[in-house]
């Protein structure tokens, strides 16, 4: 992580308890998921990475200024071009308005950043990005540090000696980011789940 966008350095943290969001028995506000399943966005995977990445490092956040600097930027962008960094993206009438990415290593997913431009459309990609995981028989999605916002999703903190282990298993099996067929195929891999709140 860099101390903000302008930063020419980067830093390396590794915190003592890991955030991440259960794949198989993860959850889901009521209310969100019935917004997502009535939605005429549309979703697509690895359609325009980079732009997806830039508006994360340029994006205003509430609470402080960006991590990703043009150093990150341009690494993910090139793990991007060798199949290792995806990004999840939602348009409205071929506009961009809701996107996230992150680095894929054998069956896991680390979760880098996310933005929305229209309400809850990062939060529709988090969704979508699970039906993704979930199909393609993905083991961990990594948030790294705890976020608020992502605890209704049935996100918790491990202890990072628990987690290492599970990383080490994660990361010798080998999984493919194939999207999903269609909407409905979304829908159905996410409600099979049945862990709504």
């Amino acid at each position: 992580m860099a101390d903000s966008k302008y930063s020419e350095n980067i830093k390396f943290y590794k915190p003592k308890l890991r955030f991440i969001i259960p794949i198989y028995n993860f959850h889901y506000p009521k209310k969100l998921y019935g917004e997502f399943k009535k939605t005429k966005y549309i979703f697509r995977i690895d359609h325009n990475f980079p732009n997806v990445i830039d508006i994360c490092k340029e994006i205003k956040r509430k609470d402080k200024d960006t991590w990703i600097n043009d150093i990150i930027l341009d690494t993910f962008i090139e793990l991007h071009k060798v199949g290792k960094s995806h990004s999840i993206e939602c348009y409205e009438d071929e506009k961009l308005i809701g996107g996230l990415y992150g680095l894929h290593l054998g069956s896991c997913f680390f979760g880098e950043s996310m933005f929305s431009l229209k309400t809850n459309t990062s939060k529709f990609c988090l969704l979508y990005l699970l039906a993704i995981l979930k199909k393609n028989n993905f083991t961990l999605l990594d948030s790294q540090f705890f976020n608020p916002h992502l605890v209704q999703f049935g996100a918790y903190e491990i202890d990072n000696d628990i987690y290492e282990k599970q990383l080490k298993k994660s990361l010798k099996k080998k999984c493919l980011f194939k999207n999903i067929s269609n909407f409905q195929e979304a829908l159905s891999l996410l409600q099979s789940t049945n862990q709504r709140s």
